[in-house]
């Protein structure tokens, strides 16, 4: 199965634009690691809003706790 670079950019372009906006907000490490976390969650098959929920759902005072 041949891989398609426009298909991977165009799925995960949103969650960039993302990431930039919530780095502003939180900050670089935390963006990128929520982002890291969502992107994870979409290659195990997760689409991109279910995956947010979900490390949303993992933030513990906009923080993630690291165990």
């Amino acid at each position: 199965m041949p891989i398609d670079p426009n298909a991977i950019m165009n799925s995960i372009e949103p969650l960039v634009l993302y990431g930039m906006q919530e780095a502003q907000v939180t900050g670089v490490h935390h963006a990128m690691r929520e982002v890291a976390y969502i992107a994870y969650l979409m290659g195990k098959g997760y689409d991109d809003q279910t995956a947010r929920m979900i490390v949303e759902s993992w933030e513990v005072n906009e923080a993630f706790p690291m165990g």
